[in-house]
């Protein structure tokens, strides 16, 4: 069975999920733009690899069980340090662990200058989730717009907060940010939400350049289909991260009348 949303599927948000997404449809992207782009442009996949601690960790962890204080220490003059029952069970605790972060992202290339002409990102949890890989992101994201080059900024993800623009005041569950290098500080962003197709929209190129249009909702559908995600998915559940109460009662509808949900 095909994708049965008419835009993004908000189950393959699920952290189950969406890392292969992420890394299926950066491919299908790159495979629908080549035969576009050849013989001027390559374009290339990228991946940034970095190390964030957890963002939910602290240095030295919380324990689940509490240390009891012996009610009588073994040399109060020389140690004032809390002494562990004998009966205290070991503690669980949290420790600062890495995360290596994989992401893969898309550079547009001029064959013959070999310059970046245009970024294409689609954001990760990490991107937006608050603390040391947005801010990583961010600084990123502005390096670009410092740049000549343009960029293409797909968000997909209703979690957190969405990346920051000016002079919009219309919320959307989901966003597509096309920035051209000669149109800054201005750019194009595409709001949708769950009951709308995915726009199309053009890849920004070089002055004078045909600009192919992106079918993300084709590319995503294929995905979709390619991954069997209609077999793994169990549309029973709720979404994770849950809807919105207008957009769940939409979405169970939608699916109770496909024959997806009882």
């Amino acid at each position: 069975m095909p994708n049965p949303f008419p835009g993004m599927n908000p189950y393959l948000e699920n952290s189950d999920f969406w890392p292969e997404v992420h890394s299926r449809l950066i491919v299908a992207i790159a495979d629908a733009l080549v035969p576009q782009l050849v013989p001027k442009y390559r374009v290339a996949i990228e991946k940034r690899i970095y190390q964030i601690k957890g963002e939910q960790s602290l240095l030295v962890g919380i324990p689940d069980v509490s240390i009891q204080r012996n009610a009588t220490p073994r040399n109060l003059s020389t140690s004032n340090v809390a002494v562990a029952a004998r009966t205290t069970a070991p503690l669980k605790v949290r420790l600062p662990m890495f995360d290596e972060v994989r992401e893969g992202y898309l550079e547009i290339i001029d064959i013959a200058s070999k310059e970046v002409v245009t970024v294409i990102e689609v954001l990760s949890p990490a991107n937006k989730r608050p603390g040391q890989g947005r801010t990583m992101y961010e600084e990123k994201r502005d390096k670009v717009f410092a740049s000549r080059s343009h960029l293409l900024e797909i968000d997909l993800l209703r979690i957190y907060e969405p990346l920051p623009v000016l002079g919009n005041d219309i919320d959307g569950s989901y966003r597509i940010l096309v920035s051209r290098a000669d149109c800054r500080p201005t750019a194009d962003l595409y709001l949708f939400n769950l009951p709308d197709a995915i726009p199309a929209f053009p890849l920004p190129l070089r002055g004078g350049d045909a600009e192919p249009m992106v079918d993300l909702q084709g590319l995503l559908n294929t995905v979709y289909d390619r991954a069997g995600y209609d077999f793994t998915i169990d549309y029973s559940c709720d979404t994770v991260p849950p809807l919105s109460e207008s957009d769940a009662a939409w979405a169970d509808a939608l699916l109770r009348e496909r024959g997806l949900k009882g």
